[in-house]
């Protein structure tokens, strides 16, 4: 059964956050808020922890896993960034934006595209994300939370109680359930291109075309 962290959205406390981060560093699997809706994660570094996170959600191997990153230095060491993408980048983060560009060696293979090499990058606008990116001192894999059956949670007490038997900590912002995704912007390719429209679209736009 997860541990429930409750925490305040706006003015995460220290000592909490810290507890969070320790059971991430022993391997814990996270259901956690972001800026658009609340994602399962775990420390990039943490093998096994991505094979469950794949096994909840139902994921191909071969698929690629997003992570959120604390800032463009973090991007920088992670993937291969343009001097477009770059200025793009600067403009929208931080955000409801993951970016999808070429990754550099530092990016384990299992969250990578096993075809195009490629991984998806955010730097969310969450208080709560940026105290564990800040305390934990790496990226955090982040991909939505769907129930077990695939379909999307109505209520955020759904959500917990599917969950909790599933994943090892469970953060609660005593939010309401958002369900509006992060605008995905392709980057691998000379053109860039937005491949799934989401939260922030309209500003994403004027610089992508």
């Amino acid at each position: 059964m997860a541990i429930i962290y409750n925490v305040y959205h706006e003015y995460p406390q220290q000592y909490k956050i810290a507890k969070i981060v320790e059971e991430i560093r022993n391997g814990a699997v996270v259901l956690y808020p972001t800026d658009t809706v609340y994602a399962i994660g775990c420390d990039l570094r943490n093998r096994q922890g991505i094979n469950r996170i794949r096994q909840i959600k139902r994921m191909d191997s071969r698929k690629q896993l997003s992570f959120l990153c604390d800032s463009m230095s973090n991007i920088a060491e992670y993937a291969h960034v343009s001097d477009r993408a770059y200025r793009i980048i600067r403009r929208l983060i931080p955000g409801p934006y993951t970016f999808l560009l070429p990754a550099s060696k530092s990016v384990p293979r299992i969250v990578q595209d096993s075809k195009k090499k490629t991984t998806g990058i955010r730097v969310p606008d969450n208080a709560i994300c940026n105290a564990i990116l800040e305390e934990l001192g790496s990226p955090l894999v982040s991909t939505s939370a769907r129930l077990p059956d695939g379909k999307e949670p109505e209520m955020i007490d759904e959500l917990f109680e599917q969950m909790e038997k599933l994943v090892d900590v469970i953060v609660d912002d005593d939010q309401r359930l958002r369900k509006t995704f992060s605008t995905i912007i392709d980057m691998t390719g000379s053109e860039f291109t937005i491949v799934r429209e989401g939260q922030g679209m309209e500003k994403a736009l004027q610089y992508v075309y």
